[in-house]
């Protein structure tokens, strides 16, 4: 077991970057050095934590701990992956809230928001090359991002009919062409018996993981009030912890639309440059949601010290955000095999996920609306209008770091490290020089 924590630990404090990144060093740890698993196990659970809701990286680490050490190791596992990212962006939070009128700071955060679009950029590609396979799933991404970038369908509501397309894609195509289908047919998964006293495991662990998860909430409205910013923050945040397919790129775009657009709890800029800070923490990018707690908290901190009434509702927004993937895979892991192998919800999944691809595309929008223009209030970005004059509202020293970006993403394929270093360096000296 100490092993298992040291092992974890480090795990957390090396992940850096998005969740290909994650789950490539963590199949390095865990297949090649460890060998805690053998290569197919660990791709057979990473395409299983792809089909459930929250982050895959971190769900992904909550399976290798309980696939080694049962339940307790998968509640390690799953802590220490985020504990030190979290730790660490609840110090810049904090710094940020302090500093971010500073001119050198500010500077350093158009860079890092610049690095940040050619990351969205690279994830846009390697997402849309993985998983439009067809006109059908292209059409899917194409209305995702339409919808969601005019605000037309809410969140909730585009992921609901993404299911269903993807139901009746595959009731009425070929179910050969679900490779999970093809491996175990329906029938003969809906035939195995239940394992003896699996009714009684998910019974105990289903209520003890909606109490954990739930009980800070309850707590909060008894003690603050049931309209009261924590519970707010409470039900929003699991709501989209619940409806997070696709990873964190896709749920980012409607979070940023509700908090700012519907809440009002932190502007435009504030949540793109928590974006940009997210890039520069090990851990899960959803972190990033950590950083919007803070701020409302900080903002609103009423009769509370802001330091702590920002960290209180850090720590409620990153518990809510993290809790139900531990219920998820504890709940389902023993179920792996079969739930692996149903066509149908390989068929869901594809089309959940090419509505991801859609609102990844959406995100990168917004985010260049508000970092490289300077008014983005005078331009409808929204409408995909660009009119000749809103090139007046360009930020020369955005587009020149944006590019910056660009190059070393796409030219010299750099890592993430050195895209945010430098663009951030840069940015610095941008912001001296006046």
């Amino acid at each position: 077991m100490r092993q298992l924590i040291l092992d974890w630990l480090r795990l957390g404090l090396i992940c850096f970057g998005g969740p290909a990144a994650h789950i490539s060093v963590m199949h390095r740890v865990a297949v090649e050095e460890r060998q805690w698993v053998q290569e197919a196990e660990f791709l057979k659970a990473m395409n299983f934590c792809m089909l459930l809701p929250g982050p895959e990286a971190h769900q992904l680490a909550v399976w290798l701990g309980w696939r080694t050490h049962g339940v307790r190791g998968g509640l390690i596992s799953g802590t220490l992956f985020v504990l030190p990212g979290s730790l660490i962006m609840l110090a810049i939070s904090w710094l940020y809230a302090n500093t971010q009128t500073v001119p050198a700071v500010q500077g350093l955060l158009l860079g890092l928001k610049c690095a940040a679009l050619s990351v969205v950029l690279q994830a846009f590609l390697r997402l849309a090359s993985r998983v439009l396979k067809s006109p059908f799933l292209v059409l899917l991404a194409l209305v995702s991002c339409l919808t969601s970038t005019l605000q037309l369908v809410p969140f909730p509501l585009l992921i609901a009919n993404a299911a269903l397309a993807g139901m009746l894609w595959y009731r009425f195509r070929s179910r050969t062409e679900f490779r999970a289908a093809a491996e175990v047919p329906d029938s003969t998964a809906a035939a195995e018996v239940q394992p003896r006293g699996e009714t009684r495991r998910i019974l105990i662990t289903l209520c003890t993981g909606l109490l954990l998860w739930w009980l800070p909430v309850v707590c909060c409205g008894l003690l603050a009030g049931w309209s009261s910013l924590p519970v707010r923050l409470g039900l929003f945040f699991s709501r989209a912890a619940v409806l997070t397919f696709g990873g964190a790129w896709a749920v980012l775009n409607y979070v940023s639309s509700v908090v700012v657009d519907d809440f009002g709890w932190l502007t435009r800029a504030e949540m793109a440059d928590g974006l940009g800070l997210a890039e520069t923490t090990p851990g899960p990018l959803i972190l990033v949601v950590q950083h919007v707690g803070f701020l409302a908290g900080w903002k609103q901190s009423g009769d509370w010290s802001p330091t702590y009434a920002g960290a209180a509702a850090a720590l409620l927004t990153t518990w809510v955000t993290f809790a139900p993937s531990f219920l998820w895979i504890l709940l389902g892991a023993p179920w792996l095999n079969r739930l692996s192998q149903r066509g149908w919800l390989t068929a869901i999944m594809n089309a959940v996920s090419a509505t991801a691809v859609g609102l990844i595309a959406a995100l990168g929008i917004g985010l260049a609306g508000s970092t490289l223009f300077s008014e983005e209030a005078a331009l409808p970005f929204r409408q995909f209008l660009l009119p000749v004059t809103a090139f007046g509202l360009l930020r020369p020293e955005a587009v020149l770091l944006t590019g910056l970006g660009f190059v070393l993403t796409f030219a010299f394929r750099k890592g993430l490290a050195i895209i945010l270093g430098c663009c951030a360096s840069v940015g610095w000296l941008l912001s001296l020089l006046g």
